[in-house]
């Protein structure tokens, strides 16, 4: 489903990623770890389109399609949901407003037929019970004056009401206390873990890994996959750190 294949990218005249390959297929969520700087935020970043972010070498190939020939938003209307370290907020725009039209937009995309404004309520309402969010929330503005955890769990919801084929979550746990974690854990796998879905899950913590149990673990530092294992690296990441796992 995501084919990454020899990728180096650079933000300024800084190489960043340096000969990136990896490859996921549909049905597997898997989760990248790796110390501070390794290029995992970037990677996330790449993949969505991020402006700042050079692509000087390689590929990545996304449901057969060139995905560097696709602009940000075409990328999203063909199945791809990027979640942010630190989603952003939107003032002025509601949650509501935000995510019907971003969903109408992608289902025009497709030819498919616009959701009415009670359709849409519904389908909201059903994804932020998921994620045990209030629709009071929901009507608010996109992220201002929440909390870390309800930012990662809103967006969540985003992604349960855009329903994409291959999600790629940026430190989805960071901020989230023990119960806000399990709830979003329990959201990515009652939203992507599907055969015909994949996820690419950034963490540095285990934790998020014994709610959502990913199909395999990746180790990325100095801008290369240096490592592919089962679950059991990530706990091996845990008892032993990084530098002695990578020796």
């Amino acid at each position: 489903m995501l084919t990454i294949t020899d990728l180096h990218a650079s933000v300024g005249d800084k190489p960043i990623l340096k000969g990136l390959t990896l490859d996921v297929p549909a049905g597997e969520i898997h989760a990248i770890m790796g110390p501070n700087g390794a290029g995992k935020s970037t990677l996330a970043n790449v993949l969505g389109g991020k402006p700042g972010y050079e692509v000087t070498g390689g590929s990545v190939m996304f449901r057969g399609q060139d995905l560097f020939a696709l602009e940000p938003h075409e990328r999203a209307a063909a199945g791809l949901f990027l979640g942010f370290q630190y989603p952003v907020e939107i003032p002025g725009v509601s949650n509501v407003q935000f995510l019907r039209e971003a969903l109408n937009a992608q289902r025009r995309s497709r030819d498919e037929a616009p959701l009415s404004g009670g359709e849409f309520l519904k389908l909201a309402k059903d994804k932020a019970g998921l994620l045990k969010m209030d629709m009071d929330m929901l009507k608010r503005q996109v992220n201002v004056g929440f909390s870390g955890g309800e930012k990662k769990r809103a967006e969540m919801v985003q992604m349960g009401i855009l329903d994409p084929a291959f999600a790629v979550l940026d430190e989805t746990d960071s901020g989230l206390d023990i119960d806000a974690l399990r709830i979003v854990g329990a959201g990515i796998n009652s939203i992507m873990r599907s055969p015909d879905k994949g996820v690419l899950l950034i963490t540095h913590y285990q934790r998020l890994l014994d709610v959502v149990r990913p199909d395999k673990v990746s180790i990325l530092a100095g801008g290369r996959i240096v490592e592919t294992g089962g679950p059991e690296l990530a706990l091996r990441l845990e008892a032993e750190g990084y530098d002695s796992v990578m020796a």
